[in-house]
């Protein structure tokens, strides 16, 4: 399980690091970097943002370590600006052992 929410988280950061299809590649710039902190087995912390106004923080932490039931709780958020209409989203979430939880004002509530 540990391994699937690593391995999904990134997943995640690797497909919000593509900027949008209308920004000129060589414009886009890291104006804000929290460079990755791994911090073990225990967990881990990284964030950026860009000048095209994307960005995305994350952070990690191992809980019920030595247990049957030890899993990774991630939390983060990130934003992305629409390219059709310029809007900014942003989507704070968690990743644990009951799976991946978005929330955002654009999102639907469930």
């Amino acid at each position: 399980m540990l391994r699937k929410i690593i391995a999904f988280a990134a997943v995640v950061a690797v497909a919000l690091a593509a900027p949008p299809h209308h920004q000129d590649y060589n414009q886009v710039v890291v104006v804000k970097e929290t460079p990755l902190d791994n911090i073990g087995i225990d967990g881990y912390q990284f964030g950026y943002e860009l000048s095209s106004g994307q960005a995305h923080q994350e952070s990690a932490q191992l809980v019920n370590a030595g247990q049957e039931n030890e899993s990774l709780v991630v939390r983060g958020s990130f934003t992305y600006v629409d390219p059709e209409t310029n809007v900014r989203y942003t989507v704070n979430y968690v990743a644990d052992e009951n799976g991946f939880h978005p929330e955002g004002a654009h999102l639907p509530a469930v």
